[in-house]
């Protein structure tokens, strides 16, 4: 089982419980997920907080501090190095995906405010983040 956080139209965000990514998704294609705070059926998914415990403390229950620097960086360095850069083509991309013309993958670029409303009008699944420039990334370390 795995839990995500999830967000309705309206603002409401809870959890959920599912066996995998496919069955969130086949779930909530169907409109079979429905927010407990008001009934709405078009629910997204959003990141989950992070909290890490040290496993080798003598009080379990204590939190380490997180590095948040180094936690950024290491989500910039994994969404650079597993998502396939389609610049512009974004939308174009998703739109492909989403109706099976293309193979799915995982992919990330830019999207006019337009273009990610018709994302979203079709049913499209996705998030913003935002990622320094090459340089940036690669001088603060």
């Amino acid at each position: 089982m795995i839990a995500f956080d999830m967000e309705c139209s309206e603002g409401h965000v809870f959890e959920g419980w599912f066996d995998n990514l496919q069955a969130f998704e086949e779930q909530n294609n169907r409109d079979m997920i429905e927010c407990p705070y008001c009934g709405d059926t078009r629910i997204r998914r959003i990141l989950s907080p992070v909290n890490v415990r040290k496993s080798n403390s003598v009080n379990t229950a204590e939190s380490t501090s997180i590095d948040y620097k180094k936690l950024a960086k290491e989500v910039v360095d994994y969404i650079q190095t597993s998502f396939e850069d389609v610049g512009t083509g974004f939308s174009a991309e998703a739109l492909k995906m989403h109706y099976g013309v293309t193979e799915k993958r995982n992919i990330r670029g830019s999207a006019t405010l337009e273009e990610e409303k018709t994302l979203k009008e079709e049913g499209i699944d996705f998030f913003k983040v935002p990622l320094p420039k090459k340089a940036d990334a690669d001088t603060k370390n």
